[in-house]
Order: structure tokens, then sequence, then C-alpha cells
């Protein structure tokens, strides 16, 4: 169980895999699952004492950009999840919206803004031109990385250079998106032998109306439908955009996308994660759980999948 490393995202990792590991001890009691932090004597360990499946629970860069799991591939160990190429994909979230759009599912408009254009063009000459073309409010976020780190919803132009400060704080790009009203969702999907399945909606509904950071990770303050509170015919749509996502990006194993239905029906897609979050709080768990499926058990074949490629 690789969990921890070194972005942003630490502790959340730590958390997931934590709460992973408990779980396949306790589907498979004949197993020896480790955990292992992302140091500089990782490599050296793997290749001395090969072990069958490695199962990636890092989040942020270096754990969800594909780098780590390139260097599973040179050392020929299994892994669970999707291959690096795939990964990159998805990680930079303007690359995985142009992609999903062309697949035909719906995602708001956005522009993805790097810091030196930013600053060289001007902010009140970028500001000027974000208005006209995409109108206030905006969601304003880091293109790559998770967890809501630097994400901020900006409703007037006066509140955009904070915003930018704060998203560039996390990277050098940022992707300023068209805010959509409406219910926010994350569809979950699993490999199984039959093919990948879309999980049961998992509806959001923070207490402070933004999903950040502390809504995510701190117990009480949001609250979780499952499944979401949608009709049936929006519930079949969000999972296959789910689907269309996990196949578009050729992701593998597992995936969680995120979306919003706004007031008519439409689902749109705004990021895919490819090694959802684990923690007490996270989603894909209420999802296993809504669908009647135990995690560790779940998890245990993901881990059979994974040795079985080999």
């Amino acid at each position: 169980m690789l969990a921890g490393g070194l972005s942003a995202e630490r502790d959340v990792s730590l958390r997931s895999g934590r709460r992973v590991a408990e779980a396949l001890r306790s589907a498979r009691p004949d197993w020896e699952v480790h955990e292992r932090d992302v140091d500089a004597a990782l490599l050296s360990s793997l290749a001395d004492n090969a072990p069958d499946c490695v199962v990636p629970l890092l989040h942020g860069a270096a754990g969800e950009d594909g780098a780590v799991r390139d260097v599973l591939e040179c050392l020929g160990l299994p892994y669970v999840g999707s291959r690096p190429n795939a990964c990159r994909l998805s990680f930079d979230k303007a690359v995985a919206k142009t992609l999903v759009r062309r697949a035909g599912v719906a995602t708001p408009e956005w522009v993805a803004l790097p810091h030196a254009t930013f600053r060289e063009l001007g902010a009140p000459a970028v500001m000027a031109a974000l208005e006209r073309g995409l109108g206030f409010p905006l969601v304003v976020k880091p293109t790559r990385g998770g967890s809501a780190l630097g994400v901020s919803v900006v409703r007037t132009p006066d509140e955009l250079p904070a915003a930018m400060v704060g998203a560039f704080a996390y990277g050098d790009v940022a992707l300023l998106e068209r805010f959509v009203e409406g219910t926010e969702v994350a569809v979950g999907v699993i490999e199984t032998a039959d093919g990948p399945v879309a999980l049961p909606a998992v509806e959001i509904v923070p207490d402070g109306g933004l999903y950040d950071y502390s809504a995510r990770y701190t117990a009480g303050t949001t609250q979780f439908y499952v499944p979401a509170r949608l009709d049936d015919a929006v519930a079949a749509a969000a999972a296959e955009a789910a689907l269309t996502v996990h196949r578009t990006l050729g992701l593998r194993d597992w995936s969680r996308s995120d979306l919003i239905v706004s007031a008519d029906g439409t689902v749109n897609f705004l990021e895919v994660n490819v090694a959802p979050g684990m923690t007490e709080t996270s989603l894909v768990p209420q999802a296993l759980t809504a669908a009647g499926i135990d995690m560790g058990a779940q998890m245990a074949a993901l881990v059979d999948r994974a040795i079985a490629r080999v």
C-alpha cells in the first residue's frame, strides 16, 4: 500500500492508505498487507522484496500524474489502477475536459491560464477578457491537483486576483471555469469481469455551500445522500457520463468522476480522480456501501485483477 508522499494531499493519502490496508487485512486475513510511504528507500525495498501487487493511494502530484506508476512498470510490478499515460491525461483538468467534451459529455466552458500569461498580459486586461468571454461567477482552481485545494468561487471581478493567487499557490496553471448552479454528485466506476460498472451517485451538500478541503475531510460539515436525489433518467445519465469518462481517458480498475447536474437535468463533467480518496468521509466508500459491496472485498478483487494481468 503506497500512501503519503510529499504532495499537499499527503495527510489525506495516509488516511486513505490506512483505511484500505485495514479493509484488505479484514477481507483477506491470509495476506500480508504492508503500508509504505514514498521516500528514498522505497525503490530499493521494492526491488529487494518485490510485492505481489502495489496499491497506489497517493493523491495529488507524483501520485495521480503517472510518475510513480511509470517507475512501478519499470520494476515490472503489478499495481491497481490506471496506467501512466491515462493518469497524465486525467490529472490535467483542462486536457481531461477537452477529451471528455469530444466524447459528447457536457462540461462547463473554461480557460486554462498560466501564471506567466496572467502576469505578462496584466491583471486588469485579463479580467476584462474573462468577463466578456466567460462571465461571472467563475470557479478558479489549479489545473492539476485535488481535494479542492486552491479552489475558489469568484462572483465579481474584484474577487478574481485573490482567487488566482490561491490557485497559483498549488500550480503554475489555473483553470477558470464557468460556474454551474446545480446538484453536485460523484460517481465511482469499478471494473469487474463484465466490464466497468458505475456505482450509485453520491450527492454532496456542504454546509458552507463549497465542497472545499475542510468540507471534504471534517466529519459533520457536509451532508451526503446515497443514492443521490436524482430522478431515474438523470441518475442513469450521470452513470453513463462517468462510464464515458472512464473509457474515453483509458482508465483502468477504478475511477471517480465529479459532476454537476444543472436545473434542466444536464450532467456536466468537472474532473476525474484515478486514485479516489478512501477516508472515512470519502465518496467511493459511501457508494460501495450503498451498492452493498464490502470495500475490503472489492479492493481485494482489484488486487487479484492486477496480479492476473502479469
